[in-house]
């Protein structure tokens, strides 16, 4: 994914109200953004950090939307809406072996209780592929962790998924960390028990979990490489070895 415009770098004054945020340009003019961003946040959104900016045009009444944040080991992406393109993309180019082999591929299908699908992928000669993909920016130590705060949408989605495994069907569920410093994937127990219990079910219900990590750039985004899971305190890779 390539930004279409040169993004606008800028220095991080504050975020508030979940999608707003204060910022100082290279002038010393100060204007509220647009936050692409409901989660909490943690250990992002500080006074100071050093960000990139898209240029909004209408009808977007904010003059731009932040995009990237500058963290000690490179830049993290904090737009939610940018992973459902990034794995598209990725799958079209073959660069996700788990999801490869199919001809077609639609986004935002609906099924569930009142849901859409992020892609589904069919082939003639296989059941249909539900993928649903989640963003992560959250790291701790060298881990990326979803979530970073409590989400019931993301508890529902795990068992829809797990409907269309019990139904024949094949369901994935892709984390895509939006961040290159971290070495592996895990589920934030501690900040959201009921997501954890949700992907735990989903798990043993038969749906497919895989985490990849993206190169981000001021440029673009990419998809880049598998991150092992931490599940049960043992660490599978991103294609179901375990180690």
């Amino acid at each position: 994914m390539r930004f279409p415009v040169p993004l606008v770098p800028a220095t991080l004054l504050r975020r508030y109200k979940r999608f707003l945020a204060d910022v100082r340009l290279p002038d010393g003019m100060e204007v509220t953004v647009h936050c692409p961003n409901p989660g909490a946040m943690l250990g992002l959104a500080r006074p100071g950090a050093e960000v990139w900016l898209s240029p909004a045009g209408p009808p977007r009444k904010l003059p731009f939307g932040w995009e990237l944040e500058r963290v000690q080991d490179g830049l993290v992406g904090i737009h939610t809406g940018h992973p459902n393109m990034l794995l598209a993309e990725a799958v079209a180019g073959g660069r996700i072996p788990e999801l490869a082999g199919y001809s077609g591929a639609r986004r935002e299908v609906a099924y569930g209780r009142n849901s859409r699908i992020d892609l589904l992928l069919t082939a003639p000669d296989r059941p249909p592929c539900w993928v649903e993909v989640k963003n992560v920016h959250l790291r701790r130590g060298d881990r990326a962790e979803f979530p970073d705060c409590v989400t019931l949408r993301g508890a529902k989605h795990l068992e829809e998924l797990g409907d269309r495994v019990e139904a024949g069907e094949r369901a994935v569920m892709v984390y895509v960390v939006q961040r290159t410093d971290c070495d592996r994937f895990a589920v934030a127990a501690d900040l959201d028990p009921g997501y954890a219990r949700a992907f735990a079910r989903a798990r043993i219900r038969g749906v497919e979990l895989l985490c990849y990590a993206c190169d981000v750039r001021t440029d673009g985004i990419d998809i880049v490489r598998p991150l092992p899971l931490i599940l049960d305190e043992a660490i599978v890779d991103a294609r179901g070895a375990r180690n």
